[in-house]
């Protein structure tokens, strides 16, 4: 530690070597390499909680920012006072300024974390209910006059250009009375209603003449997706609305808005329109994090229902008759629920990595422990204590990790922007502690009691302690809840912001552990049954080498929990990212039926001659299935007497071809034989016959319908009886739908309707191009849908998008970890097995042996670790399968295809490629280290004295 030397007056002084600088100049590789691995760990902790943060925060921002506007917005409205109320008061409520008075009292009095979007806000007056426009010249499709929306909305000149005329003004005082007032329309309107600028529109009154408005302007929005326009599209432009009626065709009028100015609102109480005030309050989502979802969810519960609108209804904000409406809180509930189902799913694989890098900083730890075995071992001898030995190594240790978990923190946050900074300091100080401690804590508990030297940790001869047992066993039971917890539950929680079971989402790291530990156990033994016969062959290089593997130290558990961790770790993201994809392969199936879809549309759909031989003709088509598709086709009453309203989807087909199409698609799968033709054509006599049941494949809801025995069925194609001979949830006809599928040789009409293709090369764009030459009309189109198309329909959210990428960043971090694991451990034994090398070959042996010697060495533990990866990774899988739903992980909530279920299943390249990795990096370290070998002298391998 020091010496004493005496000073000028002859007095004892003590001379202490700085021992962190000491120790740094001798070892600046080894200091080096650590704060490489600290700042990686760091940076990785840090990221993981402030990406999290991130993509939840841009979920949350992006579900109310995509919505429509309609949905999204916070609507405070307010019939317009009643004839009780004196009339000057009833017109002041509508009045420009009072209108935005209140708006500002609205916005200001919002509880947070609800904030408004001035720029996408609007407010004002509008009719409730459309009036008519009575002037002759305005358009009346199939007789009806057009229905008009009178809207003096705020703004108008923020949010719109004007192209002619002048935006519309109030001359004088408005009231109820007034006969003529001016408003704008918008181009489309103006265009679609033949609207010209001078244009006087008029409409019905009550208790007076007919209110006239003049047209002042023509504007163009200048956003038409901002909530301005969008929230009542007919704002910026018409639209063709059939009435409801039992008339075919339904007629059909216009439907258009008339924008006044504001000061012109009092105008309205004198029409049939019933004025409401209103004020459409946008949210501003750009100032919301994810931590807001459930006080957001509150406050809008609160604006609905609650003392939030208690305050909006005083008489010195809007009064007694406001109401709120929105369904922004189904947008948060959807945000929240989805949520729900990836967190869990998303911990798994942050708690997979963190085990892992957790047992890395520990070999590291435990490799710098055994370096200096010898040196902690003389000052053990020479009275040093266990907590000076201790403090030395942790101010040691400290100087590396401290500055390097900082910069780690400080990449995190650089690179993960929007995100808290409390749980990365945290994730990161655990890293950094765990750096710090895994030297002076491996230390002490090695030298804790003097050790015989010479002695040698022997694998095969080495006895489980009780302790260890006791251990094991524990771990055993924990791993054994996890399991079964996640299997009866699933990994779904209720959607809170800390709602994650962590036992839970730590079963497949409790499951490798345990896997680890009897892996280890288990090792000796194929060692004592090899290492025999081995002895008995005529070449020494493998008993030496399975002795050699016997021999190694019995703390190699820690290495193979490592590699176990990380290749369950990858084969479970492996597969979480397999089965995304593959659900969104199913879903676009179910929306198709096919690789492609033609079908034809209009008043006549039966599909165009040749159309068919054309399709066959067109590149990368490999079968083509013709089929009839006739939606609606009423049920026969039930037992009760009542009949379905909409009826359901009936399918002609060929059954050979179309059983072919959904083997191959997966839909449905049944014998062609189960609809055997009766024959005949479906006609008897000359005409149809109504007598003869079909074999039918029917959905569940459709044969619970119509139960075994033969019923009567009314369609287009004909009238027969049908018995249902098999149910199948799906078919390619009508995937995801209720259906009734029967040969085509019955019916009495059996032209097609619906192409169904399939091809593995099809070209989209060349079946387009086939299928453009058979247009059938005005009216009567030909549609093509493509797989590929819907597909690529299935776009990430932020939420989805950020799952998906902490997966890919775990398995690849995983895969780095394992590498550094696998060296680690290849490292601590290097010295040793070099030594052998240059010892054996005094006594004669090659370089090829040595080689081959080195290989065999590391054999053993590279494949046990391999093989056991791969099963442990395939069993933690199967075991926890049933409770991981990976619906929300690759559909939204508003997709329009349903999938019931998407399980979790194995993917073999997770599972194969892992563990190939394991063993290429096991040989090829062996190879380095030979050949490294091979170019060095012998002399400093066999020093006297050496104890290695």
């Amino acid at each position: 530690m020091g010496a004493s030397v005496p000073d000028r007056e002859g007095r004892p002084v003590r001379i202490v070597a700085p021992w962190v600088r000491t120790r740094l100049r001798t070892a600046p590789g080894a200091a080096a390499a650590m704060a490489v691995l600290v700042v990686l760990t760091a940076y990785l902790a840090a990221a993981f909680p402030r990406s999290v943060d991130a993509y939840e925060t841009n979920g949350l921002r992006h579900d109310i920012r995509t919505a429509v506007a309609a949905e999204s917005v916070l609507e405070v409205g307010m019939r317009a006072p009643g004839p009780g109320v004196r009339q000057a008061d009833r017109e002041e409520v509508l009045r420009g300024a009072w209108v935005a008075r209140a708006q500002g009292k609205i916005t200001g009095s919002l509880p947070a974390p609800v904030r408004a979007d001035e720029g996408g806000s609007a407010y004002g007056v509008r009719t409730s209910q459309p009036v008519e426009g009575t002037d002759a010249w305005l358009p009346a499709p199939d007789n009806l006059p057009p229905m008009l929306t009178l809207a003096a909305q705020a703004g108008l000149d923020r949010h719109s250009t004007l192209r002619e005329g002048r935006l519309p003004r109030a001359e004088g005082a408005v009231t109820e009375r007034t006969g003529e007032v001016e408003a704008a329309v918008t181009a489309a309107t103006a265009k679609s209603l033949g609207i010209k600028v001078g244009s006087v529109v008029h409409v019905p009154g009550v208790d007076r003449d007919e209110l006239g408005v003049r047209i002042t302007g023509i504007v163009v929005p200048r956003d038409p997706a901002n909530s301005y326009w969008a929230v009542e599209p007919t704002l910026g432009s018409p639209a063709l609305v059939t009435k409801p009626t039992r008339d075919l065709p339904p007629p059909r009028y216009w439907r258009a808005s008339l924008l006044l100015a504001p000061d012109a609102a009092p105008a309205l109480l004198g029409t049939t329109g019933e004025p409401q005030v209103y004020w459409r309050i946008a949210p501003d989502a750009g100032a919301l994090t994810a931590r807001d979802a459930p006080g957001l969810a509150s406050r809008i519960a609160s604006l609905e229902n609650g003392p939030e609108l208690t305050r909006l209804r005083a008489p010195t904000v809007v009064g007694p008759s406001a109401v709120v409406a929105t369904g922004l809180d189904e947008i948060v509930a959807a945000h929240r629920s989805m949520r729900s189902a990836i967190a869990p799913v998303v911990t798994v694989a942050a708690l997979g990595i963190g085990a892992v890098a957790a047992v890395v900083l520990v070999m590291a730890g435990s490799l710098l422990a055994v370096r200096r075995q010898a040196e902690l071992a003389l000052l053990r001898s020479r009275g040093g204590s266990l907590r000076a030995i201790g403090g030395r190594l942790l101010a040691e240790t400290a100087v590396i990790a401290v500055p390097a978990t900082a910069v780690g923190l400080l990449l995190a946050v650089l690179t993960v922007p929007e995100a808290r900074l409390l749980p990365a300091v945290a994730a990161a100080g655990c890293a950094g502690l765990l750096a710090c401690a895994a030297l002076p804590v491996r230390a002490v508990v090695r030298h804790r009691r003097p050790r015989p030297h010479g002695g040698r940790e022997d694998l095969v001869q080495a006895r489980p302690s009780r302790r260890r047992t006791i251990a094991e066993l524990t771990l055993l039971a924990l791993a054994i809840g996890a399991v079964l917890a996640l299997r009866r539950r699933g990994t779904g929680g209720s959607g809170a912001v800390d709602d994650v079971d962590y036992l839970v989402s730590s079963a497949p790291i409790l499951v490798g552990l345990i896997a680890a530990l009897v892996l280890v156990r288990l090792y000796p033994l194929p060692l004592r049954f090899a290492g025999r016969p081995a002895g008995r062959l005529r070449g020494a290089v493998g008993f030496l080498s399975l002795a050699r593997a016997g021999r190694a130290a019995s703390s190699g558990a820690l290495p193979l929990l490592a590699l176990l961790i990380a290749l369950t770790t990858a084969a479970f993201g492996g597969s979480v990212l397999a089965g995304i994809d593959g659900a969104r392969e199913r879903a676009a199936v179910l929306a198709t039926g096919a690789d492609a879809r033609i079908s034809v549309v209009g008043s006549s759909p039966v599909l165009p001659d040749g159309l068919a031989a054309a399709v066959r003709g067109s590149a990368g088509v490999g079968e083509v299935t013709a089929i009839r598709v006739e939606y609606g086709v009423p049920l026969p009453s039930d037992a009760k007497g009542f009949r379905t309203a909409l009826g359901v989807t009936m399918i002609g087909v060929e059954p050979k071809a179309y059983a072919r199409l959904a083997r191959q698609t997966g839909l449905g799968e049944f014998p062609a034989g189960a609809l055997k033709s009766v024959g005949g054509g479906g006609v008897r006599d000359g005409g149809s016959d109504a007598g003869r049941v079909l074999p039918a494949i029917a959905s569940p809801a459709v044969a619970e319908r119509l139960g075994d025995q033969p019923r009567d069925i009314q369609s287009a194609a004909g009238d027969f009886k049908v018995r249902v001979a098999e149910i199948r949830a799906n078919t390619p006809g009508a995937p995801g739908g209720d259906y009734l599928l029967v040969n085509a040789a019955d019916l009495t009409q059996r032209a097609p309707t619906t192409l169904l293709v399939t091809g593995g090369k099809l070209d989209g764009d060349a079946l387009r191009r086939t299928v453009a030459g058979f247009g059938t009309g005005p009216g009567n189109g030909l549609t093509v849908k493509l797989r590929s198309d819907e597909r690529k329909a299935f776009v990430n959210t932020p939420m989805q998008e950020g799952a998906e990428r902490i997966y890919a960043a775990a398995i690849a971090a995983g895969a780095g970890y394992a590498l550094l694991a696998l060296l680690l451990s290849l490292s601590q034994t290097a010295p040793e097995r070099l030594t052998l090398l240059a010892r054996l070959r005094t006594m004669g042996l090659t370089r090829r042996q040595g080689r081959q010697l080195l290989g065999l060495e590391v054999l053993p533990q590279a494949l046990l670790a391999a093989v056991g990866g791969a099963f442990v990774g395939w069993a933690t899988i199967v075991l926890l399968a049933p409770g991981v739903d990976l619906v929300r992980l690759a559909l939204t909530a508003t997709s329009d295809v349903t999938l019931d279920g998407a399980p979790l299943q194995a993917d073999p390249w997770s599972l194969v490629l892992p563990a190939v990795g394991v063993l290429a990096l096991a040989a090829a370290v062996s190879v380095v280290q030979a050949w490294w070998a091979g170019r060095q002298g012998s002399i400093n391998e066999l020093r006297a004295g050496d104890s290695r």
